[in-house]
Formats: structure tokens, sequence, C-alpha cells
């Protein structure tokens, strides 16, 4: 395991963020939400806490498959945005620079594999919370499908 991988786990023990994970992911959904100095894909996305009620910023990337939008959790089913999109029926707000209402509709676990595997080609970030690598097998993206959220972006239905 490299410095930066172990770095990396050690902020999200657990798969929760530890306080300066948390703190640097505020930094980052502002920049994400900006779309200011921000590569393309980072997105904000905006959920209704499912206990508290109030919003909750995630930054995120946005991965493109197929000519679909999707995110993945790349802390897994227990990421409390997950949970929370959940509750919300998959109401939620994407932000790069302007607000745009979706619903985020859950993958079935079979289609998984190969959107896990376009979202580590462009998420290095993510790459220290898999246990997989990103030049993997499909089916080696399978075994961990169940694993790892992942949810096709919708525009919201008024």
């Amino acid at each position: 395991m490299t410095i930066r991988r172990s770095w990396r786990a050690r902020m999200y023990r657990g798969g929760r963020p530890g306080r300066l994970a948390r703190v640097l992911n505020r930094i980052a959904a502002a920049q994400h939400s900006s779309g200011f100095l921000a590569p393309s894909g980072w997105v904000t996305v905006e959920v209704v806490g499912r206990r508290s009620g109030r919003t909750v910023a995630v930054p995120l990337v946005m991965t493109i498959h197929g000519g679909e939008r999707y995110l993945v959790s790349m802390l897994g089913r227990r990421a409390n945005w997950v949970a929370n999109v959940r509750a919300a029926d998959g109401a939620a707000t994407l932000r790069r620079g302007r607000r745009e209402s979706v619903r985020l509709v859950e993958v079935d676990v079979a289609e998984r594999a190969p959107i896990l595997r376009e979202y580590l080609a462009k998420a290095p970030g993510a790459r220290p919370h898999f246990p997989v690598d990103r030049h993997s097998s499909l089916a080696e993206f399978m075994t961990i499908a169940p694993d790892y959220p992942v949810f096709l972006i919708r525009p919201a239905v008024p």
C-alpha cells in the first residue's frame, strides 16, 4: 500500500469520513459546485438528510458510460449520502455552476461492473477505497459490484 493510499484510507476509517475528511469534503463541495478550477465530471450532490432534514452537500465524481451519467459511492453502501438518496426516493440536486434537479435511480448489481471500472479510471481519489485495480477484468468488478452503489442520473419529474 502506498503512502498516499494509506493516508486516504486513514481519512475514511470504517468507511466513514473522519474530521479532516469532512473539512476537506466541504471545501471540495464548494469547488465542485462552482465548477471553477474543477475538472469535468466533478459535481456536488445535494440531498435532504434523512435524520436532520437539512440539505447535505457531497462532492462526487460523475462518470459517463454509454452516453448516460452516473454517480458511484466510493465508500460503499454505508455512505451517508447513499442512505439519504434512498430515503429521499432518489430526489437530489446536482450542482456544477448551476443547479439541476435530478432523480438518482439505483443501478442493478448485474449492470454495475463496467460503470465501476469507468469510474475508477476517472476518479483517482477513489482508488484506495476499492479492492480491485482500475485495470482489473469485468469479472473482478462483478465480484465487488454489490458493495458499491451506482446511481443513474435522470432529470427530475416535476
